[in-house]
């Protein structure tokens, strides 16, 4: 008889799954303590000055200090009702906010496409960071005055006080990412930490990055790191 149908050959039998270990730990769950994903609201920057006391002093007159229009979110800090023209290699732009309160250097900061209208190259820095910026001109009602230096397109950051970094984990310095949702929904890159006890929280970008993500004032991103 054909060994293949020998009634005393094995019938296969199906392959059963194994089963998983009932044993098997759980995936824990998610530390119920941990800090829900922090969502910052947007602070739109336009091209903006600030001056020390001496050009104040030059550009408005001996003495002269800035009329409060109104505040920004930033503790302390205030957009003026005076403006000044700046004037690069190529053209002017006229009408440029003040921002206060005075500050031991003037700093200037501009998007890139205005560097293009002047004639300058801004660097990309962070604020206060003013080593090898560009020269520019600036004209007030009182006088001029010609800096060798303090022209900057802003590194975009966040502001945050130190307690809610901390909660966080983030660091002052610290660079992360954002995420931002809607029709030009992307991920925003390096993007500095600055933690200061007098910060109130915010993200400052300046207005061609908004448009690029279709930001508004106030709208609310979210750290990714």
């Amino acid at each position: 008889m054909n060994e293949i149908n020998s009634p005393t050959q094995p019938i296969p039998q199906p392959i059963v799954a194994e089963q998983k270990n009932q044993n098997t730990p759980a995936v824990p769950a998610a530390d119920s303590d941990s800090p829900a994903a922090l969502m910052v609201p947007v602070g739109i920057s336009n091209r903006h000055v600030h001056l020390s006391r001496e050009d104040m002093d030059t550009l408005f007159g001996t003495g002269s200090s800035l009329t409060r229009m109104k505040a920004v979110k930033q503790p302390g800090q205030f957009a003026a009702e005076e403006t000044v023209t700046l004037k690069g290699p190529k053209k002017e732009l006229h009408h440029v906010r003040i921002l206060g309160p005075l500050r031991n250097e003037t700093q200037i900061e501009i998007s890139v496409a205005d560097s293009f209208v002047l004639g300058v190259d801004a660097p990309i820095k962070m604020s206060g960071d003013l080593a090898d910026s560009c020269p520019i001109e600036i004209i007030g009602p009182e006088g001029r005055v010609s800096k060798s230096g303090g022209v900057i397109v802003a590194w975009r950051h966040i502001h945050i006080p130190c307690d809610m970094a901390v909660q966080y984990g983030l660091t002052d310095g610290q660079e992360v990412s954002v995420q931002i949702d809607g029709e030009r929904a992307g991920i925003m890159q390096r993007v500095v930490v600055r933690a200061t006890e007098t910060s109130a929280l915010e993200i400052h970008v300046d207005v061609e990055e908004a448009n690029a993500y279709g930001l508004k004032n106030d709208s609310l991103v979210k750290i990714v790191k």
